[in-house]
């Protein structure tokens, strides 16, 4: 990829120079005590109010920022970072009205299925079957299925985690491609641009003036540099020179770190059951994720 930084743009980022792994569990760290802040304006605007506040304070700060070129793409580059924003903006939304019916610890680890299958195609060995497989038994002892009457269950919430994790798995694959298509942040801030376009306009319908309550504006901004400046931007670099399996391995801390912040922000406890269902999910992703040739472990090739 060249490198077109333009007048007074820099071809490198800080961040840059900060070893991938660290900006990944960095951005780890970020999200998930987003998402528990998130959690927490969910109540007062909805799950379509909170993402279109998260997406539109957080591409305002990141335009300011990064001052992206829009000038001068190829048709490739817009179908890029066109599916890149449309991965983004429907992860957001599925997983926030996740959120409004789970615990944070639960919809997280519900979700990372999507990565670990994704990871499991990748990687192409007969044993990552075995490995989802177990994913899939700790997710049924998360989500309280054994121990929950089958009608007092949120199959909303889970089936909605579930779709978030898909979507999970399509932002990393079109991050990566975005990554090698754009320079610095040029593509995460035109993504987000280009999602709020399509978010905002749902979440004034669903939320209404109550978007602007200063309440609502204050946890919006706060999650939109938590949950959506700091860690898209740590991961979007971090994919510039990680693998997708790798850069899955260390995502395998997230269903932690969100029962973590859940347990912190919002003093949600897991119960020992769907705390085992949590490491059996995490295990399975490490499982997958280990025993790669280096040859496998390659930044991501432009596509």
């Amino acid at each position: 990829m060249t490198s077109a930084a333009g007048p007074g743009r820099p071809a490198t980022l800080p961040g840059d120079r900060v070893p991938a792994p660290l900006l990944v569990l960095a951005g780890i760290v970020s999200v998930q005590f987003g998402g528990a802040l998130a959690a927490t304006l969910l109540p007062l605007v909805g799950a379509a109010g909170s993402v279109a506040l998260r997406l539109a304070i957080g591409a305002l700060i990141m335009l300011a920022v990064a001052r992206p070129r829009w000038s001068g793409r190829s048709r490739r580059d817009w179908l890029a970072v066109t599916a890149y924003a449309a991965a983004l903006g429907c992860m957001n939304l599925s997983f926030y009205g996740s959120l409004e019916r789970l615990p944070i610890g639960v919809a997280v680890t519900i979700e990372f299925v999507g990565p670990l299958v994704l990871s499991a195609v990748l990687s192409r060995r007969p044993r990552d079957a075995i490995a989802v497989a177990a994913a899939g038994v700790g997710v049924v002892l998360i989500s309280g299925a054994l121990t929950t009457p089958w009608a007092e269950l949120d199959l909303v919430g889970i089936a909605l985690a579930l779709a978030a994790g898909g979507f999970w798995a399509l932002y990393i694959l079109t991050s990566g491609w975005t990554g090698a298509r754009f320079e610095r942040l040029d593509g995460l801030t035109i993504a987000m641009c280009l999602a709020s376009v399509v978010v905002v306009p749902l979440g004034v319908l669903s939320a209404g003036s109550s978007l602007l309550h200063p309440e609502a504006l204050l946890k919006g901004a706060g999650i939109a540099i938590l949950s959506s400046v700091l860690p898209y931007s740590f991961e979007l670099l971090a994919l510039r020179r990680l693998s997708p399996q790798v850069f899955g391995i260390l995502l395998s801390l997230e269903p932690a770190a969100a029962a973590l912040a859940g347990l912190i922000v919002l003093h949600q406890r897991l119960t020992p059951v769907q705390l085992v269902g949590m490491a059996m999910v995490v295990s399975a992703s490490v499982a997958v994720l280990t025993g790669r040739k280096v040859a496998d472990n390659e930044p991501i090739a432009e596509q």
